[in-house]
């Protein structure tokens, strides 16, 4: 008999006893529940290693019963059942500790896996100490938010990941969308939580002292050493180096980030013996890896030894569902911060933050609801306090740009001998700025566009200085 006691909670007696039987056959003691009341009275008479725990209870959420036993045991592994593994209730149940979730209809032998699977976990935990590990995923996990499939995914490979303990770990996203969160939460979750997480910006030191940063010196190496020092990889001994911005990493550099990477081993500066790299090495980057490589500015073995697990993070335009949700974190978190009590965000001013394209990501969201409620002064988020380029983006629910012209003009004619679309949109341009002296934002509404996208057309029409004198004549009825 194996030493793992399982409670299965389910209000279908079918599901109870179809898992209690496999279970039993594969050698776990067992202990049914129908409902939480008998939940809670077998949990504290079982004590169990293992629940599986659905989601959906007559008298409790499971969700509920979920968070009142890793109250009680915060060793306890939860596996969740649920009839729909991409509702929000999912997300929640992996933030609140579930190290799993089986789908309904599910098959026996997937579900003798997975609990494998948690008895592996059980004695990962075991060995590092669960009870600081919980604490800490708690804080930066919890800032990784959405309830979209992509997000959903991303909350997946962090998990897989995490438990593989894979040496290597690759995070793609563009700038702003979460990879230190990411890289963080994918330590907290893993067996090496109780060890250093130690993050090194590579495009923000230089050349010449990356290497030192990151393997240490001997004394006398340079003129300068006087004294031994340990450097990152030494320092982050059994726990991650997180290498940010890998894409800017010098090739120099990035042929001994390889040698660690397979041989395991560095040596300092100035040093003449081999150390241990006992350490998971997680690197991300905004840049387009591939591309670089066939450019010859990233090392193409470097790429594949990287490119094993990787995890995509997608930018905030691609899963705006989640825009509600964390613009109401964020207006939570600056109130704690500035000692405000903002209740909540105006509808035009959440249509707003919904609307607008988010080049900057989630850090570009963050920083415009860090500007609005230092200046709001009210008890509601408004829209006047947004910045400029995401107010112009703008448009009421159920209004659309009046593309008929205004009193006293007629309707654009195209000529019979045709005429240039290019040099059409390079006067009205023109006509724009001139027309509010300069200002971006205010000809980007004027023309119906984002500031971002006029400023790409000013660059294309090389307009970055202001309209310029073309020989084109003042605003008139036709075109042509």
């Amino acid at each position: 008999m194996k030493p793992y006691r399982v409670l299965v909670v389910d209000d279908e007696q079918l599901i109870c006893w179809s898992l209690s039987e496999a279970l039993v056959n594969a050698g776990y003691t067992v202990e049914t529940a129908g409902s939480g009341a008998e939940a809670k009275e077998k949990f504290n008479a079982f004590a169990p290693h293992i629940t599986l725990l659905d989601v959906a209870l007559p008298d409790i959420s499971g969700l509920e019963l979920l968070e009142i036993f890793k109250q009680a045991d915060d060793n306890l592994i939860a596996i969740m059942i649920t009839a729909n593994a991409h509702l929000d209730s999912t997300i929640r149940a992996l933030k609140l500790g579930a190290e799993d979730y089986i789908s309904k209809p599910f098959k026996l032998d997937k579900v003798e896996q997975t609990i494998e699977d948690a008895v592996k976990k059980i004695c990962l935990k075991d060995s590092v100490g669960s009870v600081r590990q919980s604490a800490e995923r708690s804080v930066d996990c919890n800032q990784l938010i959405g309830n979209s499939p992509k997000m959903i995914e991303v909350f997946k490979m962090i998990k897989v990941c995490a438990e593989t303990d894979c040496k290597t770990v690759l995070i793609l996203g563009e700038s702003g969308t979460g990879k230190d969160l990411a890289a963080r939460a994918l330590h907290q979750y893993s067996a090496r939580a109780d060890m250093p997480f130690i993050d090194v910006n590579c495009a923000a030191i230089p050349e010449n002292l990356l290497e030192n940063e990151l393997f240490g010196h001997e004394k006398g190496a340079y003129t300068d050493a006087s004294n031994k020092e340990r450097g990152i990889f030494e320092c982050a001994e059994g726990g991650t180096v997180f290498l940010d911005e890998i894409g800017d990493m010098p090739l120099a550099m990035q042929a001994k980030i390889l040698k660690v990477i397979e041989n395991k081993r560095y040596r300092r500066l100035g040093g003449k013996e081999d150390l241990e790299a006992n350490v998971r090495i997680i690197a991300a980057t905004n840049q387009n890896l591939p591309k670089l490589v066939s450019e010859g500015k990233f090392r193409g073995d470097l790429f594949f030894r990287l490119n094993v697990l990787t995890i995509n993070l997608p930018p905030l335009r691609e899963r705006r569902e989640t825009i509600p949700n964390m613009a109401a974190h964020f207006v939570d978190l600056m109130n704690i911060e500035y000692g405000k009590s903002i209740q909540g965000i105006a509808a035009d001013t959440l249509e707003c933050l919904m609307q607008y394209d988010w080049p900057g990501n989630c850090r570009e969201l963050r920083h415009s609801i860090e500007r609005a409620v230092m200046l709001e002064q009210k008890k509601v988020l408004s829209l006047d306090h947004l910045p400029d380029e995401v107010s112009a983006s703008y448009r009421p629910r159920g209004k659309t740009l009046n593309h008929e012209p205004q009193q006293g003009h007629g309707k654009v004619i195209l000529p019979p001998e045709g005429i240039s679309i290019e040099k059409v949109e390079m006067e009205l341009l023109q006509q724009a700025l001139s027309r509010f002296g300069g200002n971006q934002t205010k000809a980007a509404q004027c023309l119906g566009i984002t500031r971002d996208t006029l400023r790409y057309r000013m660059k294309k029409f090389n307009l970055e200085d202001g309209p310029k004198k073309t020989g084109y004549p003042e605003p008139r009825e036709k075109i042509g």
